[in-house]
C-alpha cells in the first residue's frame, strides 16, 4: 500500500485535453484556494511581545528605569504589567502626568534599545510553530506595536523574517489595538479575508483586536496580562493554548 503514494506534485493534471505536472506556486495556490472555500484558516497573525518573543523582563527593567530617573523610585509591578500590549506613549502619559511625555518615552526607549538584543528570547516552541505554519503552507503575519527597528532586530536575531508573509509595526498605524486597524492592515498586504483568519497574542489588547476585525482571538497560556475573569468574560478569547504546538490542534478544527 505505501508503495503507491505519490506526491501531489507528482501527480499529472488536466486541463482541458491536455494533462500537466503542477510546480510548486500552482500546489500552493491551490492549498490556499481551497481553504479559502471551505471557509477554513488560511492566515496565522501573530503578536510580538509576550506572544513570540519573550521582551517581558527587559520591558519591565525599561519601565523600572524610567520610574527610577523621574521619580527616584521604583514602579508598581502590577501596574507595569497592566500596561502590556498598549501602545508606549498612551502609557506614559498616564503613569508620568507631570512629565513631559516624549521625555519619558526617550528614556524609556534609550534603555531598551540598548539592551534589547541581549535581553530577549523566544518562549519555546515558538520555532517549531513557525516551522510547521510555513511547512503547511499557510499566510503569516507579525502584527506589533512595537516600533519596526527592534522588531526586525528581534526577528533577525533569531532569523525569523523568512516564516513572515508580511509585519506591521506601530509607525505604519494611525489607530492602535485594541482597534481593529493593525490586523486589516496586516490582512490588506496578505490579500486574506477576516473570516480566514486568527490573531494569536497575549494581551486584553491583542484579544479585542482580533474580535474587532472578525477574525478567531487565541491567547496564549503565558500571558502575564489577562486574568481569568477576562479569560472567561464576554470579551474573552475564543481559545487559550497552553504550549505553541497547541495551535495546530486549532488549525485542525478550521
Amino acid at each position: 500500500m505505501a508503495g503507491n503514494i505519490q506526491r501531489i506534485q507528482d501527480l499529472p493534471m488536466q486541463i482541458g485535453r491536455f494533462s500537466y505536472f503542477p510546480d510548486c506556486d500552482t500546489i500552493l495556490f491551490m492549498i490556499r484556494k481551497e481553504r479559502q472555500q471551505q471557509n477554513m484558516i488560511d492566515t496565522i497573525l501573530l503578536d510580538f511581545d509576550g506572544t513570540l518573543m519573550n521582551t517581558n523582563d527587559l520591558i519591565i527593567e525599561s519601565w523600572q528605569h524610567t520610574f527610577s530617573i523621574l521619580e527616584g523610585k521604583e514602579g508598581d509591578h502590577d501596574d507595569i504589567i497592566a500596561t502590556f500590549g498598549e501602545p508606549l506613549h498612551d502609557s506614559m502619559e498616564r503613569m508620568f502626568p507631570e512629565v513631559d511625555t516624549d521625555e519619558a518615552v526617550k528614556i524609556y526607549r534609550d534603555y531598551h534599545r540598548d539592551h534589547f538584543c541581549d535581553r530577549i528570547e523566544m518562549f519555546p516552541g515558538m520555532a517549531e510553530l513557525l516551522k510547521e505554519i510555513r511547512r503547511r503552507d499557510y499566510k503569516t503575519g507579525l502584527v506589533t506595536s512595537r516600533l519596526a527597528r527592534t522588531t526586525g532586530l528581534g526577528l533577525k536575531k533569531y532569523g525569523l523574517e523568512k516564516y513572515f508573509d508580511a509585519v506591521v509595526t506601530m509607525e505604519e498605524c494611525t489607530r492602535h489595538k485594541p482597534d481593529p486597524q493593525p490586523v486589516e492592515l496586516t490582512l490588506a498586504k496578505l490579500h486574506s479575508s477576516a473570516q480566514n483568519s486568527l490573531l494569536l497574542g497575549d494581551t486584553m489588547y491583542d484579544i479585542l483586536c482580533a474580535k474587532n476585525a472578525g477574525v478567531i482571538s487565541v491567547l496564549v497560556g503565558w500571558a502575564m496580562a489577562v486574568s481569568e475573569k477576562e479569560i472567561n468574560g464576554p470579551d474573552g478569547p475564543d481559545y487559550v493554548i497552553e504550549e505553541a504546538s497547541d495551535l495546530l490542534s486549532i488549525l485542525e478544527k478550521h
